[in-house]
């Protein structure tokens, strides 16, 4: 019969053994194993979480291009547009209206001063002439009856005044002298008559004369606008002109220069002119004088330099370009304007320190090279500079400068450091 749960123990089971000793000498080197593993796994990440952020912070430093600014020439050239114009140019109007005859010289022709360019037939202007002359000739007329009456009503008078007395009465010689009086009167009228008829009969032959247009000048003709049979009316240079000469064994050359610029402009400073049509030609000419005010609109000095044209190379109107050879300034660098920085401050620079940090400082620029720029105030050839800067450095920043040489201008190479 099966034994129920409440029965007793048997007392007289033998008890249990105990592990032998080599199980528990493996069981503590597994947990000391155990133990290591883990402290060389705790100990393994926090290297790598070091190495990580050390990492990330070289990573957070900006790598920069370093360069150092070159010093400018001695003498700096500035090239400028500039317009040739002759040296004296005259447009030719008409004086008289009329029709145009004849003309003689044609554009590109070289004229003397005097020569008859063109004729005008002026039909109305000789009509005019014809009349006052007709006009002239009856006043000279009328003023030689004045005189015989004048003369005339003075003797006369002379023999009633010189009549005893009581031969001839009072009121006749006062009636006597009242004529010669009219008489002499009547005969000024007439000459004040001549004299203006003569003064409009001067006036039409000095119109006469401007039917022959004539040259003012030694020089070529650059322009007819007319031809034979045209319809010319007169203009005191209203109208259109007829002819153009100019004088070209010298030339003049205008230039706007900048304000900035313009305080090494002076009388006698020489210039080199380069024309497109020859290429292979430079033309030397010389600073005759400046408008010595700038101009408010463009803030510019107009400038005119002179230049002997013996051949006529030079034409007027041709477009020039005018390099000015200016002294240099030892104070004032070069640097790429890809250095620049264009911020709330104006223009900025960011300069790097003795300890690899940046300095953010503003600086003064002069005349823009293209590629390269001047600066005149607030670098110096010492300094180091950070080329193509982030938008985001500030003063204060650590950079790391990269290895390599820096990139340079077109004309000049900038140092690196």
């Amino acid at each position: 019969m099966a034994s129920s749960g409440n029965e007793p123990h048997d007392a007289t089971a033998p008890p249990a053994s105990p592990p032998p000793r080599h199980l528990r000498l493996w069981g503590l080197l597994a947990l000391v194993a155990a133990i290591g593993a883990a402290a060389y796994g705790i100990e393994h990440r926090r290297s790598d979480d070091a190495s990580v952020q050390q990492w990330t912070q070289q990573q957070a430093v900006p790598t920069v291009a370093v360069i150092t600014p070159q010093k400018g020439d001695a003498d700096q050239k500035l090239t400028l547009p500039g317009d040739i114009e002759a040296w004296y140019a005259a447009p030719i109007y008409a004086r008289v209206s009329g029709y145009l005859k004849m003309w003689y010289f044609d554009y590109g022709a070289h004229v003397k001063a005097g020569d008859v360019l063109a004729e005008i037939d002026a039909p109305d202007l000789d009509g005019q002439l014809s009349a006052v002359e007709g006009k002239l000739r009856t006043a000279e007329s009328l003023v030689k009856a004045r005189e015989a009456e004048r003369q005339f009503a003075e003797t006369t008078y002379q023999r009633w005044k010189d009549s005893p007395k009581g031969v001839v009465s009072e009121q006749e010689e006062e009636s006597k002298k009242a004529d010669y009086g009219n008489a002499v009167a009547q005969l000024n009228a007439a000459q004040a008559q001549v004299e203006a008829d003569q003064g409009d009969l001067a006036r039409l032959q000095a119109l006469e004369g401007f039917k022959k247009l004539v040259a003012p000048f030694d020089g070529v003709v650059t322009a007819r606008e007319t031809d034979i049979g045209d319809l010319i009316k007169a203009g005191g240079g209203s109208g259109p002109e007829l002819f153009k000469v100019a004088d070209i064994h010298k030339m003049r050359i205008y230039v706007q220069v900048p304000q900035q610029q313009s305080a090494g402009i002076h009388q006698g400073l020489k210039a080199k002119l380069d024309l497109p049509q020859y290429p292979d030609k430079v033309f030397d000419a010389v600073v005759a004088t400046t408008s010595n005010a700038i101009n408010q609109s463009s803030r510019t000095l107009l400038v005119e330099l002179h230049i002997d044209n013996p051949d006529g190379l030079l034409q007027p109107g041709a477009f020039t370009k005018v390099e000015f050879e200016l002294p240099g300034n030892p104070d004032v660098v070069r640097i790429p304007t890809s250095a620049l920085i264009f911020r709330e401050n104006g223009t900025e620079l960011a300069m790097l320190g003795p300890d690899n940090k940046v300095e953010i400082k503003p600086v003064t620029l002069g005349r823009n090279l293209g590629t390269l720029v001047e600066v005149v105030e607030g670098l110096k050839a010492s300094d180091r500079i950070i080329n193509s800067p982030s938008d985001s450095l500030a003063t204060g920043d650590q950079v790391r400068v990269a290895s390599g040489p820096a990139p340079s201008g077109p004309d000049e190479e900038l140092g690196s450091k």
